[in-house]
């Protein structure tokens, strides 16, 4: 049984908050299909010690590949909708307040049967480990997706968190999302989301399913699992024999975006001081897309997926803030610092 889907405020043209400055424009609007969660982050104080205790800030936010993603798209001011699932819980009623206010669109149902998802957030040292409860994220469905795609006429793209694809309970709405954007027209992406439950699916199943993606990103360890040892340009230029366009993020290294029968352009990573590395990976795809849904080069979306990640690592949390605290890091990462972000 679910509870009727969760509409936030229509937002068909660019917002004009100012919280974040972004390239861009109405009528482009990007689906973002995906986890939504609650993120219980400890950010240590130093190493863990087994049986004992670790001195560590704690605070709950709101987290989840998708629901990142669409925020930090937000923020810049691009059209977004959101497709996923919470529960019918005071968790999932915060999330997508949370997410209502920085202007996303939420089209996610609640399910009173299943709690919204959470994760225990382990940081520091320029690392994050998570531990997961994916809760409603598992109701996602292709009928849901579906009906989101129908309705959004103004939609150009499709972004998909794989997390969707890795859990056997939803594969089958990250699989439809992609067919049914690629049937309306639209471009679409993937998110490799994560090395560990890669390796347990394998490389070889998840890469037939996004397949006929347009884009692909993926991390360091998630493109050494899905492409073998290498280069980052070597494995970036192996997977666009799966997709054509594809991003392998390589922390404080930069980043690499490959074309299939083109060009390899590097970019460097911001050099900023580092809070959080939670959901860095999730504000670089943002401006990455924001960025060439508004027509920009493959060099400028990197360097605006380079400046979005270093606001990301300034910030505690996953999302970008109302306070303006997220704005001072993006600034900061626009100028440059000592500190090398991950």
């Amino acid at each position: 049984m679910t509870t009727p889907e969760h509409g936030g405020p229509d937002r068909d043209g660019v917002r004009t908050s100012g919280r974040g400055p972004g390239p861009a424009r109405a009528g482009s609007r990007i689906v973002v299909v995906g986890d939504i969660v609650t993120d219980v982050l400890a950010v240590l104080a130093g190493p863990v010690a087994p049986g004992s205790d670790t001195s560590a800030e704690i605070r709950v936010t709101g987290g989840g590949q998708a629901a990142n993603t669409a925020a930090w798209l937000a923020w810049q001011g691009c059209p977004v909708t959101l497709v996923g699932a919470v529960g019918a819980d005071d968790a999932g009623a915060s999330r997508l307040a949370e997410l209502t206010a920085l202007g996303v669109r939420c089209a996610v149902r609640r399910h009173p049967d299943v709690p919204t998802g959470t994760v225990i957030v382990l940081a520091g040292n320029g690392e994050r480990t998570m531990v997961t409860q994916r809760g409603a994220n598992l109701r996602l469905t292709p009928e849901q997706v579906e009906a989101v795609l129908g309705a959004s006429a103004d939609a150009t793209h499709l972004h998909l968190s794989a997390y969707t694809l890795l859990d056997a309970g939803s594969r089958e709405a990250g699989r439809r999302a992609l067919a049914a954007a690629r049937g309306r027209g639209l471009t679409t992406s993937v998110d490799a989301a994560s090395a560990e439950p890669l390796r347990r699916v394998g490389a070889a199943a998840f890469l037939s399913w996004v397949r006929d993606a347009d884009l692909l990103l993926a991390n360091a360890d998630e493109a050494a699992v899905l492409a073998g040892p290498g280069s980052p340009a070597a494995q970036a230029g192996a997977l666009t024999e799966v997709t054509p366009h594809v991003v392998v993020k390589n922390g404080a290294a930069g980043a690499v975006w490959a074309e299939r029968g083109g060009e390899v352009v590097s970019a460097p990573a911001r050099r900023v001081p580092v809070r959080d590395v939670t959901g860095a990976g999730d504000a670089f795809a943002a401006g990455l897309l924001a960025a060439r849904v508004a027509g920009a080069s493959t060099a400028e979306a990197l360097d605006r997926a380079a400046e979005l990640g270093a606001a990301a690592v300034g910030t505690l949390g996953a999302r970008p803030v109302a306070d303006g605290s997220t704005e001072v890091a993006a600034e900061v990462a626009a100028e440059g610092s000592a500190e090398v972000a991950g």
